[in-house]
Protein backbone atom coordinates (compact mmCIF):
# COMPACT_ATOMS: atom_id res chain seq x y z
CA UNK A 1 0.00 0.00 0.00
CA UNK A 2 1.45 3.06 -0.84
CA UNK A 3 1.53 6.44 1.21
CA UNK A 4 -1.85 8.66 0.48
CA UNK A 5 -0.29 11.96 -1.40
CA UNK A 6 -2.71 15.22 -0.41
CA UNK A 7 -1.99 18.53 -2.50
CA UNK A 8 -1.38 19.82 0.89
CA UNK A 9 1.47 17.91 1.72
CA UNK A 10 2.85 17.77 -1.41
CA UNK A 11 2.66 21.85 -1.21
CA UNK A 12 4.58 20.96 2.30
CA UNK A 13 7.33 19.05 0.59
CA UNK A 14 8.31 21.49 -1.98
CA UNK A 15 8.15 24.25 0.20
CA UNK A 16 10.65 22.10 2.93
CA UNK A 17 12.98 21.66 -0.02
CA UNK A 18 13.23 25.02 -0.30
CA UNK A 19 13.60 25.91 3.84
CA UNK A 20 16.20 22.86 4.22
CA UNK A 21 18.44 23.97 1.06
CA UNK A 22 18.42 27.24 2.97
CA UNK A 23 19.59 25.35 6.56
CA UNK A 24 22.20 23.33 4.29
CA UNK A 25 23.18 25.79 1.88
CA UNK A 26 26.54 26.88 4.99
CA UNK A 27 28.54 23.30 4.05
CA UNK A 28 28.00 19.94 4.91
CA UNK A 29 30.84 17.50 6.73
CA UNK A 30 32.58 15.18 4.89
CA UNK A 31 30.94 12.11 3.93
CA UNK A 32 31.05 9.61 7.26
CA UNK A 33 33.65 6.92 7.08
CA UNK A 34 33.02 3.43 6.95
CA UNK A 35 36.23 2.16 7.79
CA UNK A 36 37.75 1.07 10.93
CA UNK A 37 37.04 3.08 13.53
CA UNK A 38 37.95 1.62 16.89
CA UNK A 39 35.59 3.89 19.18
CA UNK A 40 33.12 1.53 21.16
CA UNK A 41 29.29 1.39 20.06
CA UNK A 42 28.37 2.03 23.59
CA UNK A 43 30.73 5.42 23.37
CA UNK A 44 27.65 6.97 21.35
CA UNK A 45 25.94 8.90 24.42
CA UNK A 46 29.02 10.91 25.48
CA UNK A 47 30.26 11.88 22.23
CA UNK A 48 29.52 15.24 21.10
CA UNK A 49 26.53 15.70 18.44
CA UNK A 50 28.39 17.58 15.08
CA UNK A 51 27.46 18.64 12.15
CA UNK A 52 25.48 15.56 10.55
CA UNK A 53 26.74 13.12 7.62
CA UNK A 54 26.39 13.50 4.19
CA UNK A 55 25.05 10.45 2.21
CA UNK A 56 27.36 7.90 -0.58
CA UNK A 57 27.62 9.59 -3.85
CA UNK A 58 26.60 6.38 -5.59
CA UNK A 59 22.78 5.88 -6.38
CA UNK A 60 20.70 3.97 -3.63
CA UNK A 61 17.03 3.13 -2.81
CA UNK A 62 16.38 2.28 0.73
CA UNK A 63 13.71 0.72 1.50
CA UNK A 64 11.06 0.81 4.48
CA UNK A 65 7.73 -0.26 5.63
CA UNK A 66 5.01 0.23 8.59
CA UNK A 67 3.39 2.43 10.68
CA UNK A 68 0.61 4.31 9.31
CA UNK A 69 0.63 6.96 11.69
CA UNK A 70 3.74 9.14 10.96
CA UNK A 71 3.55 8.51 6.90
CA UNK A 72 2.63 11.85 6.03
CA UNK A 73 5.29 13.44 7.80
CA UNK A 74 7.63 10.18 6.22
CA UNK A 75 6.11 11.33 3.39
CA UNK A 76 7.51 14.83 3.58
CA UNK A 77 10.94 13.91 4.80
CA UNK A 78 11.79 11.37 2.18
CA UNK A 79 10.54 13.79 -0.38
CA UNK A 80 12.66 16.74 1.17
CA UNK A 81 15.49 14.76 1.58
CA UNK A 82 15.62 13.28 -2.26
CA UNK A 83 15.24 16.79 -2.97
CA UNK A 84 18.78 17.91 -1.87
CA UNK A 85 20.15 14.57 -2.27
CA UNK A 86 18.65 13.40 -5.70
CA UNK A 87 20.68 9.74 -5.61
CA UNK A 88 19.17 9.04 -2.75
CA UNK A 89 15.55 7.67 -2.68
CA UNK A 90 13.49 5.93 -0.57
CA UNK A 91 10.56 4.02 -0.95
CA UNK A 92 8.07 3.83 1.96
CA UNK A 93 4.87 1.40 2.32
CA UNK A 94 2.70 2.64 4.98
CA UNK A 95 1.33 -0.91 6.06
CA UNK A 96 0.84 -0.46 9.73
CA UNK A 97 2.96 -1.11 12.92
CA UNK A 98 3.16 -4.64 12.53
CA UNK A 99 3.73 -5.18 9.18
CA UNK A 100 6.62 -2.97 9.98
CA UNK A 101 8.03 -5.52 12.66
CA UNK A 102 7.47 -8.14 10.71
CA UNK A 103 9.78 -6.92 7.41
CA UNK A 104 12.26 -5.74 9.51
CA UNK A 105 12.66 -9.07 11.28
CA UNK A 106 12.71 -11.20 7.95
CA UNK A 107 15.31 -8.74 6.65
CA UNK A 108 13.26 -7.82 3.29
CA UNK A 109 13.82 -3.83 4.03
CA UNK A 110 16.47 -1.29 4.87
CA UNK A 111 14.05 -0.02 7.88
CA UNK A 112 11.11 -0.71 9.81
CA UNK A 113 8.69 1.71 11.23
CA UNK A 114 6.63 1.32 14.29
CA UNK A 115 4.29 3.62 16.41
CA UNK A 116 4.05 0.42 19.31
CA UNK A 117 7.67 -0.65 20.53
CA UNK A 118 8.80 -3.63 20.14
CA UNK A 119 8.08 -6.50 22.89
CA UNK A 120 10.60 -8.59 24.31
CA UNK A 121 8.96 -11.52 22.51
CA UNK A 122 9.38 -9.54 19.09
CA UNK A 123 13.19 -8.62 19.85
CA UNK A 124 13.91 -12.49 20.65
CA UNK A 125 12.18 -13.19 17.38
CA UNK A 126 15.07 -11.81 15.31
CA UNK A 127 17.37 -13.30 13.56
CA UNK A 128 20.40 -14.75 15.69
CA UNK A 129 22.79 -12.59 16.94
CA UNK A 130 21.51 -9.74 15.53
CA UNK A 131 20.17 -6.39 17.30
CA UNK A 132 17.46 -3.31 16.01
CA UNK A 133 17.35 -0.15 17.37
CA UNK A 134 14.63 2.04 18.29
CA UNK A 135 15.14 5.61 16.99
CA UNK A 136 12.16 7.83 17.86
CA UNK A 137 11.41 10.51 15.38
CA UNK A 138 8.55 12.43 16.58
CA UNK A 139 4.77 12.47 18.66
CA UNK A 140 1.48 12.31 17.81
CA UNK A 141 -1.86 12.34 19.29
CA UNK A 142 -4.64 9.79 19.10
CA UNK A 143 -7.79 11.52 18.29
CA UNK A 144 -12.03 10.50 18.19
CA UNK A 145 -12.77 11.09 15.02
CA UNK A 146 -16.95 11.16 14.65
CA UNK A 147 -19.50 12.01 12.06
CA UNK A 148 -22.21 13.84 13.25
CA UNK A 149 -23.28 16.88 11.38
CA UNK A 150 -24.14 19.80 12.95
CA UNK A 151 -22.31 18.56 16.21
CA UNK A 152 -19.29 20.92 16.16
CA UNK A 153 -17.85 20.15 19.75
CA UNK A 154 -18.06 17.12 21.50
CA UNK A 155 -16.42 16.63 24.71
CA UNK A 156 -16.28 12.83 25.98
CA UNK A 157 -14.68 11.73 29.21
CA UNK A 158 -13.02 8.45 29.58
CA UNK A 159 -15.51 6.82 30.89
CA UNK A 160 -17.51 7.95 27.69
CA UNK A 161 -15.15 6.46 25.04
CA UNK A 162 -14.39 3.31 26.64
CA UNK A 163 -18.74 2.43 26.75
CA UNK A 164 -18.61 3.73 23.03
CA UNK A 165 -15.91 1.06 22.03
CA UNK A 166 -17.50 -1.76 24.71
CA UNK A 167 -21.20 -1.23 22.63
CA UNK A 168 -22.32 -0.06 26.43
CA UNK A 169 -23.76 3.12 25.16
CA UNK A 170 -25.25 3.08 21.17
CA UNK A 171 -26.44 6.14 20.98
CA UNK A 172 -25.07 9.57 20.55
CA UNK A 173 -28.20 11.63 22.42
CA UNK A 174 -26.79 8.44 25.61
CA UNK A 175 -27.38 10.64 28.66
CA UNK A 176 -24.17 9.66 29.83
CA UNK A 177 -22.36 11.66 26.72
CA UNK A 178 -25.44 14.76 27.01
CA UNK A 179 -24.29 15.56 30.58
CA UNK A 180 -20.47 16.37 29.02
CA UNK A 181 -22.29 18.27 26.68
CA UNK A 182 -24.75 20.69 28.54
CA UNK A 183 -27.07 22.94 26.23
CA UNK A 184 -26.28 20.71 23.37
CA UNK A 185 -28.86 19.01 21.33
CA UNK A 186 -27.14 15.36 20.33
CA UNK A 187 -28.86 13.70 17.67
CA UNK A 188 -31.23 10.51 18.57
CA UNK A 189 -28.88 8.34 15.74
CA UNK A 190 -26.82 4.99 16.70
CA UNK A 191 -23.16 4.79 16.76
CA UNK A 192 -20.58 3.33 14.51
CA UNK A 193 -17.70 2.24 15.62
CA UNK A 194 -14.99 1.80 13.07
CA UNK A 195 -11.62 0.43 14.36
CA UNK A 196 -8.54 -0.88 12.54
CA UNK A 197 -8.21 -3.80 10.90
CA UNK A 198 -4.56 -4.56 10.69
CA UNK A 199 -1.50 -4.49 13.49
CA UNK A 200 -1.67 -0.83 14.34
CA UNK A 201 0.68 1.27 16.82
CA UNK A 202 -2.20 3.38 16.85
CA UNK A 203 -4.36 0.59 17.96
CA UNK A 204 -1.89 0.08 20.65
CA UNK A 205 -2.15 3.52 21.91
CA UNK A 206 -5.58 3.92 21.88
CA UNK A 207 -6.52 0.81 23.36
CA UNK A 208 -3.46 1.55 26.41
CA UNK A 209 -5.30 4.57 26.83
CA UNK A 210 -9.00 2.56 27.28
CA UNK A 211 -7.49 -0.02 29.66
CA UNK A 212 -5.79 2.82 31.89
CA UNK A 213 -9.00 4.28 32.66
CA UNK A 214 -11.56 1.64 32.06
CA UNK A 215 -11.68 -1.59 34.08
CA UNK A 216 -14.22 -3.18 32.39
CA UNK A 217 -11.94 -2.77 28.95
CA UNK A 218 -9.04 -3.78 30.59
CA UNK A 219 -10.33 -7.28 31.87
CA UNK A 220 -12.26 -7.79 28.46
CA UNK A 221 -10.28 -6.84 25.78
CA UNK A 222 -7.03 -5.29 26.90
CA UNK A 223 -4.55 -3.13 25.04
CA UNK A 224 -2.64 -3.95 21.97
CA UNK A 225 -1.55 -3.84 18.59
CA UNK A 226 -4.56 -6.20 17.80
CA UNK A 227 -7.31 -6.78 20.00
CA UNK A 228 -10.63 -8.55 19.75
CA UNK A 229 -13.00 -5.95 19.02
CA UNK A 230 -16.14 -5.84 21.19
CA UNK A 231 -18.26 -4.05 18.43
CA UNK A 232 -17.79 -2.32 15.41
CA UNK A 233 -16.34 -2.65 11.56
CA UNK A 234 -12.44 -2.68 10.62
CA UNK A 235 -10.82 -1.14 8.10
CA UNK A 236 -7.08 -0.99 7.33
CA UNK A 237 -5.51 1.92 8.38
CA UNK A 238 -5.57 5.50 9.75
CA UNK A 239 -6.90 6.58 6.46
CA UNK A 240 -9.14 3.67 6.17
CA UNK A 241 -10.72 4.08 9.31
CA UNK A 242 -10.62 8.03 8.78
CA UNK A 243 -12.32 6.93 5.50
CA UNK A 244 -14.81 4.81 6.98
CA UNK A 245 -16.17 7.54 9.50
CA UNK A 246 -16.26 10.32 6.74
CA UNK A 247 -18.57 7.85 5.19
CA UNK A 248 -21.09 7.33 7.75
CA UNK A 249 -23.01 9.40 9.38
CA UNK A 250 -22.89 8.35 13.21
CA UNK A 251 -19.70 6.78 13.01
CA UNK A 252 -16.66 7.08 15.44
CA UNK A 253 -12.97 5.99 14.75
CA UNK A 254 -9.71 6.74 16.10
CA UNK A 255 -6.75 8.34 13.85
CA UNK A 256 -3.44 9.86 14.22
CA UNK A 257 -4.16 13.67 14.51
CA UNK A 258 -2.73 14.47 10.89
CA UNK A 259 -5.43 12.17 9.39
CA UNK A 260 -8.14 14.17 11.43
CA UNK A 261 -6.87 17.42 9.78
CA UNK A 262 -6.03 16.31 6.38
CA UNK A 263 -9.61 14.76 6.04
CA UNK A 264 -11.00 17.65 8.19
CA UNK A 265 -13.13 15.39 10.42
CA UNK A 266 -13.66 16.75 13.68
CA UNK A 267 -12.12 15.35 17.12
CA UNK A 268 -13.71 15.10 20.60
CA UNK A 269 -12.67 17.18 23.31
CA UNK A 270 -11.52 14.60 25.35
CA UNK A 271 -11.06 15.24 29.41
CA UNK A 272 -7.72 14.94 30.51
CA UNK A 273 -6.14 13.87 34.22
CA UNK A 274 -6.94 17.59 35.00
CA UNK A 275 -10.70 17.37 34.34
CA UNK A 276 -10.11 19.44 31.36
CA UNK A 277 -11.85 18.92 28.35
CA UNK A 278 -8.80 19.16 25.35
CA UNK A 279 -8.68 18.75 21.58
CA UNK A 280 -5.79 16.99 20.05
CA UNK A 281 -2.60 19.11 19.39
CA UNK A 282 1.00 19.21 19.25
CA UNK A 283 0.81 21.39 21.80
CA UNK A 284 -0.82 18.68 24.09
CA UNK A 285 1.40 15.81 22.73
CA UNK A 286 4.10 18.03 23.53
CA UNK A 287 3.39 18.65 26.79
CA UNK A 288 3.20 15.21 27.75
CA UNK A 289 6.13 14.21 26.37
CA UNK A 290 7.64 16.64 28.50
CA UNK A 291 6.16 15.68 31.72
CA UNK A 292 7.86 11.79 31.33
CA UNK A 293 10.71 12.84 29.35
CA UNK A 294 13.26 12.62 32.01
CA UNK A 295 12.07 8.86 32.92
CA UNK A 296 12.67 8.14 28.70
CA UNK A 297 13.90 4.60 28.67
CA UNK A 298 17.32 3.45 27.86
CA UNK A 299 16.46 1.28 25.14
CA UNK A 300 13.89 4.25 24.09
CA UNK A 301 10.76 1.86 24.27
CA UNK A 302 8.74 4.45 25.54
CA UNK A 303 5.00 3.15 26.31
CA UNK A 304 1.87 5.27 24.99
CA UNK A 305 1.99 8.55 27.43
CA UNK A 306 -1.81 8.42 29.01
CA UNK A 307 -2.83 10.98 30.79
CA UNK A 308 0.08 12.74 31.82
CA UNK A 309 -0.55 15.55 33.95
CA UNK A 310 -1.23 18.95 33.13
CA UNK A 311 -4.02 21.06 32.70
CA UNK A 312 -3.55 21.45 28.81
CA UNK A 313 -1.62 18.00 28.42
CA UNK A 314 -3.58 15.65 25.58
CA UNK A 315 -4.17 12.02 27.40
CA UNK A 316 -3.18 9.96 24.26
CA UNK A 317 0.19 10.76 23.17
CA UNK A 318 2.47 8.20 21.61
CA UNK A 319 6.16 7.72 19.73
CA UNK A 320 6.82 6.98 16.68
CA UNK A 321 9.96 4.93 15.87
CA UNK A 322 11.88 4.34 13.21
CA UNK A 323 13.75 0.31 13.53
CA UNK A 324 17.29 -0.38 12.54
CA UNK A 325 19.83 -3.17 12.56
CA UNK A 326 22.71 -1.63 14.71
CA UNK A 327 24.81 -3.44 12.29
CA UNK A 328 24.35 -2.66 8.56
CA UNK A 329 25.53 -5.47 6.24
CA UNK A 330 25.85 -3.25 2.98
CA UNK A 331 27.89 -0.45 3.95
CA UNK A 332 27.05 2.16 1.04
CA UNK A 333 23.05 1.30 2.26
CA UNK A 334 24.47 1.47 5.98
CA UNK A 335 26.01 5.38 4.95
CA UNK A 336 23.10 6.06 3.32
CA UNK A 337 20.57 5.60 6.14
CA UNK A 338 22.24 7.07 8.52
CA UNK A 339 22.64 10.36 6.91
CA UNK A 340 19.00 10.41 6.37
CA UNK A 341 17.92 9.65 9.78
CA UNK A 342 20.56 12.06 11.28
CA UNK A 343 18.85 15.22 8.80
CA UNK A 344 15.17 13.72 10.10
CA UNK A 345 16.58 14.27 13.34
CA UNK A 346 18.24 17.67 12.71
CA UNK A 347 16.28 19.76 10.13
CA UNK A 348 13.57 17.46 9.67
CA UNK A 349 12.21 18.23 12.78
CA UNK A 350 11.03 21.92 11.64
CA UNK A 351 8.81 20.21 9.64
CA UNK A 352 6.87 18.14 12.23
CA UNK A 353 4.88 20.97 13.98
CA UNK A 354 3.25 22.10 10.34
CA UNK A 355 2.05 18.08 9.70
CA UNK A 356 0.38 17.61 12.93
CA UNK A 357 3.26 15.93 14.56
CA UNK A 358 5.36 17.19 17.91
CA UNK A 359 9.19 17.38 17.56
CA UNK A 360 10.82 15.25 19.85
CA UNK A 361 11.86 16.57 22.80
CA UNK A 362 15.68 18.23 23.45
CA UNK A 363 16.83 15.47 25.86
CA UNK A 364 14.86 12.27 23.44
CA UNK A 365 16.40 14.37 20.06
CA UNK A 366 19.95 13.78 21.64
CA UNK A 367 19.46 10.00 22.92
CA UNK A 368 17.91 9.26 18.99
CA UNK A 369 21.11 11.04 17.65
CA UNK A 370 23.62 9.41 20.04
CA UNK A 371 21.82 5.85 19.35
CA UNK A 372 21.86 6.64 15.74
CA UNK A 373 25.58 7.01 16.36
CA UNK A 374 26.15 3.59 17.13
CA UNK A 375 25.22 1.86 13.89
CA UNK A 376 27.84 0.19 12.69
CA UNK A 377 28.89 -1.78 9.59
CA UNK A 378 31.35 -4.58 9.72
CA UNK A 379 32.04 -3.92 13.06
CA UNK A 380 33.12 -0.16 12.95
CA UNK A 381 30.93 2.90 13.01
CA UNK A 382 29.18 4.34 10.06
CA UNK A 383 29.12 7.92 11.99
CA UNK A 384 31.98 7.89 14.27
Amino acid sequence: MSIPRTPRIVALSLAAIVVAAACSSSGSSPSPSTVASQAPASAGPSMPITAVPTPPSADVTLQGAGATFPAPLYQTWFETYSGLHPNIKIDYQAVGSGAGIKAITQQTVDFGATDAAMKDEEIAALPSGSTVVHIPTALGAVVVIYNLPGVATLNLDAANVADIFLATITNWNDPKIAANNPGMTLPDKPILVVHRSDGSGTTNAFTSYLAAVSPDWNSKVGAGKEVNWPIGIGAKGNDGVAGGVQQNEGAVGYVELNYASQAKIPSANIKNADGKFVPGSTAGVTAAADSVAASFPADSRQAPIINAAGADTYPIAAYTYLLVYQDQKDATRGQALVAFIAWALTDGQALEEGLGYAPLPAAVQDKALATLRTITTGGSLIWP
